[in-house]
């Protein structure tokens, strides 16, 4: 029987650097050869990705928090189905750039819906695929903003304002606080190439290299 895959997810705050160390993941593992696929949330395949241009259509203003919670979990599970558990059933590594941590940190902290609401439409998430590590880039939304000059016009969420990024940045640091083991704290404010060594540094530590 294949040994199974680990699953790997990203977060962060938007702009905290996310894409700059996927790819430079991407070049190392394919560089040595380790069999794994890319992914994101939301989206990762053709209905999760119909429901991420819903999610983040910046004219979608009138959506509910509550509508926007159920959308994420939905988009989730079918991601999960179609891309996720065949990936990891082929032992490969899975490298998802967002999670449900930022269910948590977006919806249950920083719109205010709670964890336990979340908690529960991501049951399915929680319990079955829970990641084996997280790397949590940490930057704060001001430094984060800064360094993207602003935030995308077309991006509903990104729209939010300050205050609201500051609520999902408390957010994942209570996430971090509340499970060590599982998500490494990254500091966001060094170069590119300093946070890769400290990305590859947890994934050889956490046995997933």
């Amino acid at each position: 029987m294949e040994k199974r895959g680990k699953f790997i997810t990203f977060e962060g705050c938007d702009g905290c650097g996310k894409s700059t160390q996927l790819r430079l993941l991407s070049e190392y593992l394919t560089n040595n050869n380790i069999p794994h696929i890319f992914t994101r949330e939301p989206g990762g395949g053709k209905i999760s990705e119909a429901i991420r241009d819903i999610l983040l259509n910046g004219k979608n203003s009138e959506m509910t928090d509550e509508c926007e919670a159920l959308l994420y979990a939905a988009s989730r599970v079918q991601h999960l189905s179609d891309r996720v558990e065949p990936a990891l059933s082929e032992g490969k590594l899975v490298i998802c750039d967002r999670y449900v941590d930022s269910s948590l940190a977006y919806q249950a902290h920083a719109r205010g819906l709670g964890v336990d609401f979340v908690s529960k439409i991501n049951a399915f998430a929680l319990e079955k695929y829970l990641p084996d590590v997280t790397i949590f880039i940490d930057l704060t939304p001001e430094a984060a903003f800064l360094r993207k000059k602003g935030a995308d016009a077309d991006d509903r969420l990104e729209q939010a304002g300050m205050p609201f990024h500051k609520r999902v940045y408390e957010g994942y640091k209570q996430i971090a606080e509340n499970e060590p083991e599982r998500v490494a704290c990254i500091d966001g404010n060094q170069t590119p190439a300093e946070i890769f060594k400290c990305v590859l540094q947890v994934l050889k530590e956490k046995g997933c290299l």
